[in-house]
């Protein structure tokens, strides 16, 4: 199928050839992180495979390098695990969770397009939607065999690092968009990690304002002008979204891309990341 979105609805999913497709689960609860294995095992789209956030989607060893909660994997452990998930490179990669994208699945599809694969989409939704759409669910473990393990590497210029954002926060043509709840990004509440606030100059966009009321992403004109209205005349490859551990940033750089505003970057360290060093500003309240 071509692909000219990277959302997909459950119908059209429902409808794509079984060989056609690599259908991913990544659901996860941050506060309980066997969760979404568990209810993976319990029931899941038919075929697909399960990624696990805290191993297939990150590098937890990573965590004491100043690297955020939730590290980038290297490039060559994705290409195992996708190769152990029986990726290959004619396969349409449909990833879905339990959050509309906002977890991991969005985190997923970015690590692929980090990797040069292109043909990625999120199922638009997530798990409600295939349910709410009367589709069938198993608990059959996939019968892909695995793939051969492809050489990858990730695409640096895709990705902002602390000195990078560090030295361009004073830049007017930086955009930094902080993905987090209006709370936490204000400062007034910090359930995970150890310092509240947000780096200054960041802009708030929680990553929910991409909904709409069903559930599913809002539509990409509606998309595009809630976006426009932050960038002003800003290119949008002048974009470099946050969050807290990198992972819902991801969310918003796919609501972009839906809108057709290409080009923005992920800072992948985040605020997790940002607090690692004491000396980096913090700020509080509505934008400093």
């Amino acid at each position: 199928m071509s692909l000219d979105s990277p959302l997909i609805r459950a119908e059209a999913l429902a409808a794509l050839p079984a060989e056609a497709v690599l259908i991913v689960d990544c659901r996860f609860d941050l506060a309980d992180p066997g969760k979404g294995e568990r209810a993976y095992v319990e029931g899941h789209i038919p075929g697909a495979t399960y990624a696990h956030l805290d191993r297939d989607l990150a590098d937890l060893s990573r965590q004491g390098e100043g690297l955020g909660r939730h590290p980038l994997p290297d490039a060559q452990a994705f290409a195992a695990s996708l190769s152990r998930w029986g990726w290959r490179p004619e396969l349409l990669v449909v990833a879905y969770d339990d959050a509309g994208g906002a977890l991991a699945a969005a985190r997923l599809w970015w690590l692929l397009r980090l990797a040069g694969i292109e043909r990625a989409a999120v199922l638009d939704g997530g798990y409600a939607a295939w349910l709410g759409a009367g589709l069938a669910v198993d608990q059959a473990p996939p019968a892909r065999e695995a793939g051969p393990v492809q050489p990858m590497h990730f695409a640096a210029a895709q990705t902002v690092g602390h000195e990078d954002l560090l030295r361009n926060l004073a830049d007017p043509r930086l955009l930094l968009l902080d993905a987090r709840n209006a709370p936490r990004y204000r400062g007034e509440v910090e359930p995970i990690d150890p310092v509240a606030g947000h780096v200054p100059g960041a802009l708030n966009r929680p990553f929910s304002d991409n909904f709409a009321a069903d559930g599913r992403f809002k539509s990409p004109a509606e998309l595009r002008e809630e976006f426009a209205a932050l960038l002003g005349s800003r290119d949008p490859a002048r974009v470099v979204h946050m969050c807290g551990s990198g992972v819902t940033a991801c969310h918003n750089l796919l609501a972009m891309e839906y809108a057709g505003l290409a080009g923005a970057r992920v800072y992948a360290p985040s605020w997790s990341g940002w607090i690692g060093d004491a000396s980096r500003p913090v700020a509080t309240g509505a934008k400093a």
